[in-house]
């Protein structure tokens, strides 16, 4: 219970400036509407109507909560959880390219990261280009990405996960790098006093050694491979997504539908990255790390 208190107390705090920046960011309209009905607004009216309005700037919690519930929560008791209406649906579509991308991203970046502690020619060409490579922006590169494949008749999935992995390697490059040249000079000797062949050092020392730094380079690129699935989105024309979702809410102005499938995105990530947390305790717990 003790626990949960400070949870609690940011999670109230957070509402409550919510609620505030909503009546702040609407009232514009709500007074405009009250001039040209020629009445002024109390300030519990005011609340009323910020907290309301069918196209807001800000809306309030419990409208993005309703329409949650109204594309969750009521088709999933109605049987239609998998309705094209339904953000289960959507999640799902992103989370194929969110999954996709993150296991050829992880697999791309543990390759490149081995080369790099072992190959001191890559380290010193490689690494550098690495870097470089997320300093373009993801939204100038996405569409290149994808008329790319698609001149050569790639389409659908595949150039989503594309940019999911291009934006997911990155930390996983870092992390593992880390890692594999965690062990001191000490436990490397000790290897080489068994005179340990570089396979068996790898498998039993460096290897062993990066588990901590990988998992916590996993999470960041979980949650920059789902970024990169809705960003695969927008320029695509896409009707199913959480990324088709924002585009729809921005095309016709539903901010509530743009906030809903915002939540929804938050809500996969942290499950998924909890996922991975929950992988790498008990990975480290068996390994005696934990």
């Amino acid at each position: 219970m003790r626990n949960l208190v400070p949870v609690l107390t940011v999670v109230a705090v957070i509402f409550a400036i919510w609620y505030a920046a909503a009546i702040v960011l609407n009232a514009p309209w709500a007074h405009n509407k009250a001039e040209r009905a020629g009445t002024e607004l109390t300030f519990s009216e005011l609340v009323a109507d910020t907290w309301s309005q069918n196209k807001p700037k800000l809306p309030a919690p419990h409208q993005v909560g309703a329409e949650l519930w109204k594309t969750t929560g009521e088709m999933v008791a109605n049987g239609r959880g998998f309705s094209k209406r339904s953000l289960i649906y959507h999640s799902w579509i992103t989370f194929s390219a969110t999954g996709l991308g993150f296991v050829l991203g992880t697999a791309l970046g543990i390759a490149l990261a081995i080369g790099i502690v072992y190959n001191r020619t890559m380290d010193m060409s490689v690494m550098p280009w690495v870097i470089a490579s997320q300093t373009i922006p993801i939204l100038a590169i996405a569409p290149m990405i994808i008329v790319v494949l698609n001149a050569v008749g790639i389409s659908g999935l595949l150039p989503k996960a594309m940019i999911s992995m291009y934006l997911s390697f990155f930390p996983v490059v870092v992390g593992m790098v880390k890692g594999l040249r965690s062990p001191g000079p000490m436990q490397l000797d000790q290897m080489r006093t068994w005179n340990a062949t570089p396979a068996q050092t790898f498998w039993k020392l460096r290897l062993p050694s990066s588990m901590p730094y990988l998992f916590t380079s996993l999470k960041i690129g979980m949650a920059a491979s789902l970024v990169g699935a809705i960003v695969g989105e927008l320029p695509t024309g896409a009707v199913a997504g959480l990324g088709a979702r924002l585009l729809a809410g921005s095309y016709y102005g539903q901010t509530i539908q743009i906030w809903s499938a915002l939540i929804m995105a938050a809500t996969l990530a942290a499950v998924l990255v909890g996922l991975i947390g929950m992988i790498q305790r008990m990975v480290l717990k068996r390994m005696g790390m934990a």
